[in-house]
């Protein structure tokens, strides 16, 4: 069988869903993204994509400050309200539990399996919309996240959105280790 063109889309593929917090005029406010990326290792650096009209990207802009939260499955009604209403119309302050790390302008989400809060870097024009890439300062969880001191993504159940249908999804089982599985491909062919 051969391959089809399904043209310039975005594919149906899953991306892990955030929730980007920042001030906006003296307040906290969150909104549902799925387009985010790690951006460098060294120093940690994180990479999210928003509209030029969003309310949030002001507000990330003048605090210098955002952060990238991970809700779990458990949270999908609230994600996406926080993706469907506009700060501009609806105020969110008060809709999450809300703490802060060193940087105190970057609002993480207490109920997220994990939170990362960020230093602006760099902002990217790209025409419609804007990168804005970060320095990770902190990475949140809670010791019930963890096994073996590593996180467990099945017990933070992320939450994930698939394109162009617009489906939530939660995660599957564990397949293989990174980096390890591989080996054994080298050795049958070496």
């Amino acid at each position: 069988m051969g391959k089809i063109n399904l043209g310039s889309t975005i594919p149906v593929y899953p991306m892990p869903v955030s929730l980007v917090g920042a001030h906006v005029n003296g307040k906290p406010n969150f909104l549902a993204i799925a387009w985010f990326t790690m951006a460098g290792y060294n120093p940690p650096m994180i990479s999210i994509s928003l509209g030029k009209g969003h309310y949030t990207n002001p507000g990330i802009k003048e605090n210098e400050a955002f952060s990238v939260c991970l809700p779990s499955e458990d949270m999908v009604e609230i994600t996406d309200y926080c993706g469907i209403v506009s700060g501009k119309k609806t105020d969110k302050s008060g809709i999450f539990d809300v703490f802060y790390g060193e940087l105190k302008t970057a609002p993480m989400i207490k109920d997220c399996p994990l939170c990362i809060e960020c230093k602006l870097d760099k902002v990217v024009d790209n025409d419609r919309n804007e990168m804005f890439i970060g320095q990770i300062m902190g990475v949140y969880t809670e010791e019930r996240f963890l096994t073996e001191g590593k996180l467990d993504f099945n017990k933070m159940k992320p939450l994930i959105l698939s394109q162009p249908d617009t489906s939530y999804w939660k995660l599957g089982e564990k397949i293989a280790d990174a980096w390890s599985i591989g080996k054994q491909y080298k050795n049958r062919n070496a």
